[in-house]
């Protein structure tokens, strides 16, 4: 067996000079601004032109829009501990990496199996949805796909002559997903070109309800701004917004995959908190300010069991054309969702195998695009399947989980790093730790309390069959181990 313990550490050292060598080396090409466009188009998405409908008519009325506050908030604490992180160790893997430089592998084993699984569900959810999105935008265009090409095989669909039957393949979500995935295969750069493009016109739609929508608010909506509690928790008054926050946590999902990019940014030490933090805070003006124009426009109470709240509300406006947009906007949302979950499931992929915890052959990297395009296509292949086979029903329970387990150990991560290593360069400092850092874990494990039992069950199967694959290879296979002269 090996001398070395479950818990042994990756020095930071290591692990950024691991990152220079030339058959593992990335591009650095992504600035600020695009850091902060990546992380944009990976929290606005349908998020917005959902939740924040559920979130007021079921749980707190107008003042959802301190609901977005809190959540905001909560999500701070994390953004915080993931730029120290990333600025301080500017490697691919984002909590899987940070995770083996403060609690070993063993820890990192566990948060890496977790967010490959958490991403690839994520991806796979979200192309789904984007398939009925595009499906339903060509249908008003007088494009229309066979209803059996846009669904799995086991969802019952309805074809043109009014029969019933199951789908056979969702054809338009493993387009989307072949098609990103090549275009981050052939490079980050270009992916960062065309998500840019993506999150400015998502950007343009969201202010366009906005503007739009400000001049035809009733401000009778807004009375009461906090309706009273019916005298259950959750609904409306003070536990309403709470609960609405938690609701509306998972919109903001999405920032930390920002750090899965570290390895490929020119100044991680200055661009990786800026690209974090600056998105969360573009993103929570947008969706205070969507907020309170949603509610002024439709009473919260209408609201309820309505699928589509947006357009409820675009339909108060005499803006005919904002209904297409916002639709535009819904799929441009999900697009580039799609296009920064499949990067940062790649890249922690590639960082496991670079430490030899899987084959070292998904962390070989293109001569020419200098992106580890073989992660990309095994991934490819196995969301595809996911996307093209499986109801959204099955794939949407998956998708917060990882993420918020990754955030409670980037948190705890923070704090030991500055017992463990305090003298270490940090170019951002997280403020008040332990204080932060422990808000966050606090934050982060409540959300985790409230999601269901067969959520926590398909966590515990997936990470059962982690450490079996922990057990047999990676520990036998580790660069660490190796090193430390082990078996």
């Amino acid at each position: 067996m090996p001398t070395v313990t479950l818990l042994q550490r990756k020095p930071v050292s290591e692990l950024i000079s691991a990152t220079e060598e030339g058959s593992h080396s990335l591009r650095r090409s992504l600035g600020a601004l695009s850091l902060v466009a990546l992380g944009i188009g990976a929290i606005i998405g349908a998020g917005l032109f959902s939740l924040t409908g559920i979130a007021a008519a079921e749980n707190a009325g107008p003042a959802v829009v301190i609901s977005f506050v809190i959540a905001a908030i909560g999500c701070a604490f994390a953004g915080m501990c993931y730029s120290e992180l990333a600025s301080m160790i500017p490697v691919a893997g984002s909590a899987y990496t940070y995770a083996y430089a403060t609690m070993g592998e063993l820890v990192a084993w566990i948060i890496g199996w977790d967010l490959v699984l958490e991403y690839a569900v994520g991806a796979g959810t979200v192309a789904v949805s984007w398939s009925r999105y595009v499906v339903s935008l060509l249908a008003g265009w007088g494009i229309f796909i066979p209803a059996g090409l846009a669904a799995s095989p086991f969802e019952l669909v309805q074809y043109g002559d009014g029969t019933q039957g199951v789908g056979l393949v969702n054809l338009p979500a493993i387009f989307v997903l072949v098609v990103i995935s090549l275009l981050l295969m052939r490079g980050v750069r270009e992916s960062s070109f065309v998500n840019g493009v993506i999150v400015v016109i998502k950007v343009i739609v969201v202010l366009a309800v906005i503007i739009c929508g400000a001049f035809y608010v009733n401000p009778s909506n807004y009375h009461p701004f906090i309706p009273p509690n019916t005298g259950q928790f959750g609904e409306y008054g003070w536990s309403g917004i709470m609960r609405a926050a938690g609701t509306i946590f998972f919109a903001y999902i999405g920032f930390d995959a920002v750090s899965t990019a570290a390895q490929e940014a020119r100044r991680p030490d200055r661009d990786m908190p800026i690209g974090i933090l600056g998105s969360l805070l573009i993103c929570t003006v947008l969706y205070v300010a969507f907020a309170l124009v949603l509610t002024g426009l439709v009473y919260y109470g209408q609201m309820r069991g309505d699928a589509a709240p947006v357009a409820t509300a675009i339909d108060r406006t005499p803006f005919a054309w904002l209904q297409v947009a916002v639709k535009l906007g819904i799929i441009c949302g999900f697009t580039t969702v799609i296009l920064v979950m499949l990067l940062g499931q790649s890249r922690v992929f590639y960082s496991m195998a670079r430490d030899g915890l899987l084959p070292t052959t998904f962390a070989r990297v293109h001569p020419v695009w200098r992106t580890p395009y073989l992660s990309n296509l095994v991934f490819m292949v196995f969301t595809g399947a996911l996307a093209g086979f499986i109801p959204i029903s099955q794939l949407g329970h998956m998708t917060s989980i990882g993420t918020l387990l990754a955030f409670v150990i980037v948190c705890a991560g923070v704090a030991l790093l500055r017992r463990i290593d305090p003298s270490a360069p940090r170019s951002y400092r997280t403020p008040l730790v332990p204080v932060v850092p422990a808000l966050g874990i606090i934050v982060c494990l409540a959300m985790m309390i409230s999601l269901d039992r067969a959520t926590w069950v398909r966590l515990v199967v997936w990470l059962a069959i982690g450490l079996g694959i922990f057990f047999l290879y990676s520990r036998r296979h580790s660069r660490l181990t190796l090193a430390a002269g082990g078996d």
